[in-house]
């Protein structure tokens, strides 16, 4: 009899252990973008016409393209128009957060760190129309 109490004993520690194991172990949700960030920021061959225009299409011509009659009448849907807000350095003040400017996107999250990055480095690089 005594040796059966030292089994069931020694049994209850034995189940508590894989019973706290599996708690510990399990429900783990596995999100690909929390777990593996995208850590790089590929920066070259930055183009206009399909680096810009991507972020700007994704990001801003929802209030600022066509008649921009929602977005304050701020157009930048087509080269000539951005450039008046490139040259001024409206926009990067308005998507870095920054100045006197309202930052942008209005009610939204800051774009990306990427995407900052590949615009600023479209106007560092001239901001060609390419």
């Amino acid at each position: 009899m005594v040796a059966l109490n030292k089994y069931l004993y020694s049994m209850r520690y034995i189940i508590a252990f894989i019973f706290l194991l599996i708690c510990c172990s399990s429900c783990y949700y596995d999100h690909a973008n929390l777990v593996y960030p995208k850590t790089s920021c590929n920066i070259t061959g930055i183009t206009y016409s399909t680096s810009v225009t991507a972020i700007l299409s994704q990001n801003c011509y929802s209030c600022h393209a066509g008649t921009a009659s929602s977005g304050g009448g701020i157009k930048l849907d087509t080269y000539t128009t951005l450039m008046v807000y490139v040259s001024n350095g409206q926009l990067i003040s308005s998507i870095n957060h920054t100045g006197t400017v309202p930052a942008m996107p209005l009610a939204a999250s800051q774009l990306s760190a990427c995407d900052i990055s590949t615009i600023q480095t479209w106007i560092n690089n001239g901001s060609l129309n390419n």
